[in-house]
């Protein structure tokens, strides 16, 4: 059973009452709108709508808007740290320069975060949380207010990634603000941690607020007498809704409420309210959650079905090592077939057969296994598993192909870009190409590969980013180079040369030929 791993967010979406209901997972814009129930613990970022500028320039002329005045500037104290510059990874290990924001302004970077939207590319998702994670100087219009912090934690807690959010919070430290703290709530909880959660709840609320963490922390600690009273005194005063009121009483005496319904949950589902339905044996099916939620079913409290469902969902959305999988997938044996009981047959008999060097079982096993794992999009993760052990196997056929592709969607891609498995029709000869980083007299064989070619032929960088760069301003142009190639993704093909061009442009070949390695292989095409 695998360990704790990363994974998300905090606040709500939207569920049905009961799992017979069961819907699409929501936007992921409702998770991050303000809490009716719990307003203290919302995981908006700041409201007060400032947007500052940069700095004038020593020697220039103010910018004006509409008048004669210039518009308000930012002022930092000389020498001060801004709590915007807090990473976890520092410029050794990502390789980006110190002043990744160059002259970026802190509220267009902090919304350029939060719109953006990465589906299906891995390289892309591993390159998007290294900057999120990136330990660089603060934009140079910073307050100190941790807008750019908090939109790097709010989009950590989308996508899944709790562990490296939690780390980020406690890396800001006690000069973090009360917003920031109110994430680390949320965190703690979703992670299991009640404890951790209300003692952050305690150093955290005012007397005024979040009334419903404050009896689930008072339960929690024994104290449910003072539990009781304050949730009566709350309805007394008329500060606590109905809804709330019926699922704290059912919490704190369930038996009293024997053979009566429990109360759909409020809507959006936060983390404290799912905890307080799994408590009172209602527990809200995580499926139609955001995948922040997801994580509580990697614990050995949940069943292997659900544990493996989760592990799928993270490990797709880039929030989770896909080495994980290999210790859910060959856990136990499947109890019945379809779904996941089908992945989890096609992965054990795989990986049964390569253990014991059988290329002819492997022949058999391998394209039904790879359709497996391409049903849930994790061809990547299980290509990471398999793909070295399968190039010294003597395939043909299907397998021979796939095997090929799998090592070319591997960290290995490089040296198994040559291996003989892949054979030499032009499909081949163009993945090897962009493996190797050269496409010279060699024929496109798609529209996708002609999309791709030009941006190792003859790149050439958009305007927009060449602006960016001279600016200093490397995460902007990475989040810039992303979305392209993402338009591409969505069906505008001419898009993408420019993307894969711009990450050429920064240094960052090996992401460059991965990703459009993976847009060839993984057709995530619309």
């Amino acid at each position: 059973m695998p360990t704790k791993v990363t994974h998300w967010l905090i606040l709500f979406a939207v569920c049905t009452a009961s799992a017979a209901q069961a819907e699409e997972p929501l936007s992921a814009i409702n998770w991050l709108s303000t809490s009716q129930q719990d307003p203290a613990f919302s995981v908006a970022g700041p409201t007060n709508g400032t947007v500052a500028n940069q700095p004038a320039v020593i020697g220039e002329a103010p910018t004006v808007k509409g008048g004669a005045v210039p518009e308000a500037v930012s002022v930092t104290v000389l020498g001060q740290a801004s709590i915007d510059a807090v990473g976890l990874l520092p410029g050794r290990v990502t390789g980006f320069p110190n002043d990744l924001w160059g002259l970026g302004k802190s509220a267009e970077i902090a919304t350029k975060i939060r719109q953006m939207s990465l589906d299906g590319l891995p390289s892309l998702q591993s390159l998007f949380m290294t900057t999120l994670l990136a330990e660089a100087a603060a934009p140079v219009d910073s307050t100190g207010d941790g807008l750019l912090l908090l939109a790097r934690i709010d989009k950590l807690l989308e996508i899944g990634a709790l562990e490296q959010a939690q780390a980020l919070i406690s890396a800001a430290g006690p000069a973090s603000s009360s917003e920031v703290r109110r994430r680390g709530f949320d965190v703690s909880l979703l992670l299991g941690d009640e404890e951790d959660a209300c003692v952050m709840a305690k150093a955290t609320l005012n007397n005024a607020a979040a009334l419903a963490a404050r009896v689930f922390c008072l339960a929690r600690s024994g104290d449910w007498p003072a539990a009781a009273l304050t949730l009566q005194t709350a309805k007394a005063l008329g500060r606590i809704a109905p809804t709330e009121i019926s699922i704290l009483e059912r919490f704190l005496d369930g038996e009293a409420l024997d053979g009566t319904l429990a109360p759909p949950p409020p809507l959006p589902v936060t983390p404290l309210y799912w905890r307080i339905y799994e408590a009172i044996g209602e527990p809200i099916p995580t499926s139609t959650l955001p995948p922040a939620f997801a994580h509580a079913e990697l614990s050995d409290r949940s069943g292997w079905k659900a544990q493996l469902e989760a592990a799928e969902r993270l490990v797709r959305a880039g929030a989770l090592p896909g080495n994980v999988l290999l210790g859910l997938y060959t856990e136990r044996e499947p109890a019945a077939s379809g779904g996941v009981w089908d992945r989890a047959d096609a992965f054990q008999r795989l990986d049964q057969a390569m253990i014991k060097g059988d290329a002819a079982a492997v022949d058999q096993r391998l394209p039904v296994a790879f359709a497996r794992m391409r049903d849930v999009e994790i061809e990547s993760a299980f290509a990471s598993l398999f793909a070295d052990r399968l190039s010294h196997l003597p395939l043909s056929g299907d397998a021979a192909q796939i095997a090929y592709q799998l090592g070319l969607l591997s960290p290995h891609f490089g040296t198994l870009a040559n291996s003989p498995l892949g054979g030499n029709d032009p499909r081949a000869q163009f993945l090897r190409g962009l493996a190797l980083g050269n496409l010279k007299d060699v024929t496109p064989t798609d529209s996708m590969a002609r999309a791709i070619a030009p941006a190792f032929i003859d790149p050439v960088v958009p305007e927009e980013a060449v602006q960016m760069i001279e600016e200093h301003r490397v995460g902007e142009a990475i989040f810039l180079a992303m979305t392209l190639v993402q338009a591409g993704v969505n069906g505008e093909l001419v898009k993408v040369s420019g993307g894969l061009s711009i990450l050429r442009r920064l240094g960052l070949e090996t992401v460059a030929r991965r990703t459009a390695l993976e847009l060839m292989i993984l057709e995530r095409r619309g």
